[in-house]
């Protein structure tokens, strides 16, 4: 037993780094510290069994995704077949543990926005990035960015006068978007990462943005829009990241806007402006200090 546990303690490091515990192999869903993240945090989750072949899931809330272990292939159809109603279980087990930590981080973001003022014009991050607060609010000294899905308050992303930002712990993010402007048929429906740029966007363009908040979340923020709203004109601004290797802003844009057979647009960049700018927020700025 104990062979089969360090062995898939050693998966686990391979992807995470160094532990200092040792897996249960009990078939339930266990919590973990994830090297690297937040003191405190327990984003990482894994399930073990054992008994026959030895299988176990693991993965990160914060990540995303999972991998798969197993003590070695199985000898016969019967062991395929435990193996398969294994990993089904903790399939089942892993998504029930998701939805009851999105549903308590929507009730939650729900009594927090409900109690909470409007944004003050001179909070310092809105200063910072020279945008107005349009629709956010403000908790103590903390602005809140509403995450809508379906139509629903399901999380908030916290910034604080330091431009630090957060989401709420278990809340969804994939697919959730925070709206500036309406929606209208035939008008451009633009979709970019962070909230600041949005605002930008909105701003010199008056027209709707949806702010999906992350380069991997353009996509099925995009495609959830052009679902709900196939009248309008997606157009993907995307961000350029021009110090970052591989680009992932931009990378990202050009995937989606691909995907999705709609328009794009990037920082229009004169050549002057610093390299250490990557979206149009930045851009914005700049030429503002001109």
């Amino acid at each position: 037993m104990m062979c089969a546990v360090n062995h898939f303690r050693e998966s686990l490091q391979r992807v995470y780094g160094p532990l200092d515990w040792l897996p249960v192999p009990d078939g339930q869903l266990h919590r973990f510290h994830v090297p690297g993240d937040r003191a405190g945090s327990n984003n990482g989750w894994y399930i073990l069994h054992l008994g026959g072949v030895a299988v176990g899931i693991y993965g990160s809330w914060k990540a995303g995704g999972s991998h798969r272990w197993s003590s070695r292939a199985p000898a016969d159809y019967r062991e395929a077949e435990q193996l398969r109603q294994r990993i089904e279980q903790a399939r089942r087990q892993r998504e029930a543990e998701q939805h009851q930590r999105q549903q308590a981080a929507a009730e939650y973001a729900q009594r927090v926005w409900r109690d909470a003022r409007r944004a003050d014009p001179g909070h310092p991050y809105l200063v910072a990035k020279g945008v107005r607060p349009h629709a956010l609010r403000q908790r103590g000294a903390v602005l809140l960015v509403p995450l809508i899905y379906g139509g629903q308050l399901v999380n908030l992303q916290r910034i604080k006068a330091d431009g630090s930002k957060r989401f709420l712990f278990g809340g969804m993010v994939k697919g959730c978007h925070s709206p500036l402007g309406l929606i209208t048929p035939g008008a451009p429906l633009y979709v970019c990462e962070g909230w600041a740029t949005a605002a930008t966007i909105h701003a010199e363009t008056g027209a709707a943005v949806a702010a999906a908040m992350n380069a991997g979340n353009l996509l099925a923020v995009g495609q959830r829009l052009q679902r709900q709203h196939s009248d309008a004109v997606p157009i993907v601004a995307g961000d350029d990241d021009r110090q970052t290797e591989g680009n992932p802003g931009k990378t990202a844009a050009i995937k989606t806007a691909a995907t999705l057979g709609c328009g794009l647009v990037l920082p229009p960049w004169s050549g002057a402006e610093p390299l250490t700018l990557s979206d149009f927020n930045d851009l914005a700025n700049w030429r503002a200090a001109q």
